[in-house]
């Protein structure tokens, strides 16, 4: 089956309960660490809630996590070469984005690859992780506009900008625009050399 198909709440949900579990840790632990219900990770393990982008982000960073991760493939993969047709696609219910994972999973590189397909009017706000993981990405505007805010400063994006941004601080993606806005996100797990310097 293609897996570019999207996950649905059940999958979503079994996923999370296996990376909960796997890590021993409780619902209402997860939830602590999160600032997310229990009754609302209860819901989303028994597939009866979608979570937004902003809520599995939480929760996913409360398990160590990204969404690029927690959307790859269990079963590890020997092929340097992914397919259009088995990149897990998503769409989140709060603003209906799509997010497509691009990257070859279990390649043992520290670099996610995601196209994303912004609608118009859609905002979505990731808070700063509980945690510095050294994590930052590059988003890349492929088309249409984005105003997105990093840290502190605020970036009116056109076609061909990137931004550097580090996951340890506010992100804002917003788009106010008329037109459907498409970007690529490179995201990169590990430490940066220069980690105090502003992008």
């Amino acid at each position: 089956m293609e897996s570019n198909i999207p996950p649905s709440d059940a999958d979503i949900g079994r996923r999370l309960r296996s990376l909960r579990q796997q890590q021993a840790t409780t619902l209402d632990a997860l939830a602590e660490r999160a600032g997310v219900s229990r009754a609302m990770i209860s819901r989303i393990e028994r597939g009866e809630a979608n979570p937004t982008a902003q809520l599995l982000a939480r929760l996913c960073h409360a398990l160590g996590t990204t969404l690029s991760r927690f959307f790859a493939d269990d079963a590890p993969r020997t092929s340097p070469l992914r397919r259009a047709a088995e990149q897990h696609v998503w769409r989140d219910p709060g603003t209906g984005y799509i997010r497509r994972a691009v990257s070859p999973e279990a390649t043992g590189s520290p670099v996610d690859i995601v196209d994303v397909s912004f609608p118009p009017g859609g905002r979505v706000v990731f808070e700063p992780q509980a945690f510095d993981s050294g994590t930052t990405q590059h988003l890349w505007l492929l088309e249409g506009r984005m105003t997105m805010t990093a840290g502190e400063e605020t970036y009116d994006l056109h076609p061909g900008d990137c931004l550097f941004m580090r996951l340890g601080e506010m992100i804002v993606f917003s788009n106010p625009h008329a037109d459907l806005a498409r970007y690529a996100i490179i995201l990169h797990r590990g430490h940066s050399q220069t980690r105090k310097e502003r992008p």
